[in-house]
C-alpha cells in the first residue's frame, strides 16, 4: 500500500516528462516555468524524506525510488542546460557531476551487497553538494539575469549565480566522491585479494 512519502516520490518521477516538455515549449516564460517545476520537485524530495522519518513510513520501495527519482530529474536538467548553453564551461562540470553520480551509486550498491551500506551513507559534504547543485540548476534553467516588470528592470543575476554554484557543486561532488571511495577502499581491496 502506498503511503504519502511514496506518493510524493512517484509524483516527482511523473513530473520529469512534464518538466522536460515545458522547458522546450515555444513560450516566453517556458524556461522559468520549467525552473519552477524543478524547484518544486526539489522541495518534494526534502518533504517526502521528512514525512517518511516523522511518520515512521520509511519503506524499501521508497528507499529505492527516492534516489532514482532524484538522479533522473538531475540528469535531465544537466543534459538540458548542456544543450541550451552549449559551452565547455557548462558541459565539463555537468559530465563530472553525472559521472560522480554513476560512480557513487555503483559503489553504494556494491557496499550494500557486502553489508557495508553505512560506510558510504550520505555525508555532510554530499548534502552540501546536492544543495549547491539544485540551486545551480534552478538558476541556469531559469536563464534569468534581469527581471523585467513593466518598464522596471531588476538585476537578479540568477544565471551568474548558477554558474558559480555549479562549480561549487562540482568541487564538492569530487571531494565527497573521494571521501566515499576512501571509506570503501578497505573493503574493495579485501574483495580484490579474495578474487585473486
Amino acid at each position: 500500500m502506498l503511503n504519502i512519502p511514496n506518493m510524493l516520490t512517484i509524483m516527482r518521477v511523473m513530473l520529469i516528462p512534464v518538466f522536460v516538455v515545458v522547458y522546450y515549449i515555444d513560450w516566453k516564460w517556458a524556461h522559468q516555468l520549467a525552473a519552477f517545476i524543478f524547484w518544486f520537485a526539489a522541495v518534494t524530495d526534502w518533504f517526502d524524506g521528512y514525512l517518511a522519518r516523522k511518520l515512521g513510513q520509511s519503506t524499501p520501495f521508497g528507499a529505492f525510488l527516492d534516489p532514482v527519482a532524484d538522479k533522473l530529474i538531475v540528469a535531465a536538467a544537466l543534459l538540458m542546460i548542456t544543450h541550451t548553453y552549449a559551452t565547455p564551461w557548462i558541459t565539463i562540470p555537468a559530465v563530472l557531476l553525472m559521472a560522480r553520480e554513476i560512480f557513487v551509486s555503483a559503489l553504494r550498491e556494491w557496499m550494500a551487497t557486502n553489508g557495508q551500506s553505512d560506510t558510504v551513507k550520505v555525508s555532510f559534504w554530499g548534502k552540501a553538494k546536492t544543495m549547491a547543485q539544485m540551486l545551480a540548476l534552478i538558476g541556469l534553467l531559469s536563464e534569468l539575469e534581469i527581471l523585467a516588470i513593466g518598464d522596471l528592470e531588476i538585476p537578479i543575476y540568477w544565471v551568474s549565480l548558477g554558474y558559480i554554484l555549479l562549480y561549487i557543486a562540482t568541487v564538492l561532488s569530487v571531494f565527497s566522491m573521494m571521501q566515499y571511495f576512501i571509506a570503501a577502499k578497505k573493503y574493495l581491496l579485501i574483495a580484490q585479494k579474495t578474487n585473486l
